[in-house]
């Protein structure tokens, strides 16, 4: 058979339209998924590849975390059987961690595509589910303590269903009306894509997707190799530390990033071995936030598919915290994992120093899970990501409470106290957050929360599960820039116990502070208007302004005193 070729401009639609297919997938989720965690929050991440498994397009809005590691996952699973082992109506459940994003909690489900009685493709989406069951705590052992594990099954054969599978599920979580009717979101989602691929190859005459395939990936691989070729060759090095529990060592991240030519290997060779809490990270999430550094610093605005991993290879040790091996607890998995973006923006800073960002308070993405017993005593279970500031660039101030590598976003407050019965009773930037710079760290967020002790009092307890970090190192800054703020996590006003599961009683109140981002750049170098700005915004205090910024501030104007400001800098 004749290979295809396309004009660029065919070329350029046709791969258009497959993003807005994946991206139309993505829009029904958000208007028939149950979870505000899906919803609101956006956790979760549509794909579909070819018949190989090789991705041609995700969601424009996907978390890099489930869609790197879908990336490798997918085809692997793909290719786990022969292909005329799939059949038109199947549907597939998994989520094995070590097969694709790295814990239970991340749920996938994938199909084959047919088109006129052939395999054309597999569509597949992973959605963090808010409840898998298990004991809700970053402290936990083993991934057994975690909840269900769910091996690659057929969840539909050939269109009927497997009533099974979905009972073992519905027994084994404490919300199951939302988990089984989010699992139906996801094969509403894949029936989207499905449909829509089979009428873009109908409209398009084509028989198969396979030369536009090979097309799309060829060139993106080409653009990929183009930028990293730009930079010179050589080995460069960053080392990382992640905090742990009280009594445990710190956790060390050790990368070498070498570059040749068009090839960038990554090698995480004298990484700490793995770890007996939920920090462990498996291969393919240490891949994904690999990939997304070197991805975002070299071709951040190519669409993603295989050809921009074709250049990028990594080694992580077996049984090392970035490479864990069963049984081992991986529920806290981002805690570690996604700091691997911020090391490798720091190995490669010397070389690319406008194309990196200083460390993020929403590095890791903090995970709240709330569940407990309504007064009815009917089960409510809720997850809420929190962001904290963005790290500061050479360009720009960091983003404000933001969700940085994982791309999620933040549930608005009316939709957390609608979902349970919890009082949210403040949500406000942190001022003198943001790390010091030229260019100033974004910043955290403090948010407090009160068990009602009324009429609408949950029956305790009240339990709280967090996966989150900075509370020891706070996110540096890059270039002179200073650091941000630490976290904080507080109960009745008295240090919490951030790794296990807190338990809570009515009228007990949280609080819990995001850190802020680092700064990039001396920050006596910032203009002196934006230190007004920022101060007569509130984000920066006149303190702050004069020990920081080297910037006097008349405290009855809130205008810069220039003689003053201007002695001050000198010094």
């Amino acid at each position: 058979m004749m290979s295809h070729t396309f004009d660029p401009i065919t070329l350029e639609i046709l791969w258009r339209r497959l993003i807005s297919i994946v991206d139309e997938a993505d829009s029904s989720v958000a208007r028939t998924a149950f979870s505000s965690l899906l919803r609101d929050a956006h956790d979760y991440t549509c794909m579909f590849t070819d018949r190989q498994g090789r991705e041609l397009a995700q969601g424009t809005f996907a978390t890099p975390g489930q869609s790197g590691a879908m990336a490798l996952g997918v085809k692997n699973l793909v290719n786990k059987f022969p292909a005329h082992f799939y059949k038109p109506g199947d549907v597939f459940i998994t989520n094995d961690p070590w097969a694709l994003a790295g814990h239970l909690n991340d749920v996938c489900v994938m199909s084959p595509i047919f088109y006129k009685d052939k395999l054309v493709a597999f569509t597949a989406c992973v959605f963090h589910h808010s409840d898998i069951g298990g004991r809700v705590a970053s402290d936990n052992h083993d991934v057994f303590e975690e909840g269900i594990f769910i091996p690659l099954v057929k969840l539909y054969d050939q269109g009927v269903l497997n009533q099974s599978v979905i009972d073992m599920i519905r027994w084994n979580v404490r919300t199951p009306d939302e988990v089984i009717g989010d699992i139906r979101s996801q094969i509403a989602a894949n029936h989207v894509c499905s449909e829509k691929i089979c009428q873009m190859l109908k409209d398009s005459g084509l028989e198969s997707l396979d030369d536009l395939a090979d097309q799309i990936i060829g060139l993106t691989e080409k653009s990929m190799r183009e930028e990293i070729d730009k930079i010179p060759d050589g080995a460069y090095h960053a080392r990382g530390l992640v905090e742990q529990m009280k009594g445990k060592e710190d956790i060390i991240i050790q990368a070498e990033v070498q570059v040749k030519g068009s090839d960038i290997i990554v090698d995480l060779d004298g990484s700490s071995p793995q770890v007996n809490w939920g920090g462990n990270v498996v291969f393919n999430f240490t891949y994904a936030y690999v990939f997304m550094a070197v991805k975002s610093m070299f071709a951040p605005d190519i669409p993603n598919n295989d050809g921009c991993a074709r250049p990028i290879q990594l080694t992580a040790p077996e049984g090392s915290v970035v490479n864990c091996k069963f049984p081992a607890a991986v529920a806290a998995r981002m805690g570690v994992g996604h700091f691997l973006t911020e090391v490798i923006y720091r190995a490669l800073s010397g070389v690319l120093p406008r194309k990196v960002i200083a460390g993020s308070g929403g590095t890791p993405a903090a995970m709240n899970v709330f569940y407990g017993r309504r007064k009815d005593g009917k089960n409510w279970h809720s997850v809420i990501i929190r962001g904290g500031g963005m790290g500061a660039s050479a360009a720009s101030d960091g983003n404000y409470v933001y969700i940085f590598p994982a791309n999620g976003a933040n549930t608005p407050v009316e939709i957390f106290e609608s979902d349970t019965p919890i009082i949210v009773e403040k949500r406000e930037l942190l001022t003198d957050s943001g790390g010091p710079g030229k260019m100033k760290g974004g910043l955290g967020k403090r948010e407090v929360f009160r068990i009602p002790d009324d009429e609408y009092a949950p029956i305790p307890p009240v339990n709280l599960g967090i996966q989150a970090g900075r509370y020891i190192y706070p996110a540096e800054g890059l270039f002179g820039g200073k650091a941000g703020t630490k976290a904080q996590f507080l109960v009745n006003g008295r240090p919490g116990n951030s790794y296990g599961l807190t338990q809570m009683k009515p009228g007990d109140v949280v609080t819990i502070d995001a850190p802020g981002g680092g700064g990039y750049g001396n920050p006596l170098e910032r203009d002196v208007d934006m230190v007004v700005n920022d101060v007569k915004q509130g984000y920066v205090s006149i303190k702050s302004a004069k020990n920081n910024y080297g910037v006097v501030i008349d405290p009855q104007t809130n205008e810069a005193d220039k003689i003053k400001t201007g002695k001050l800098r000198s010094k």
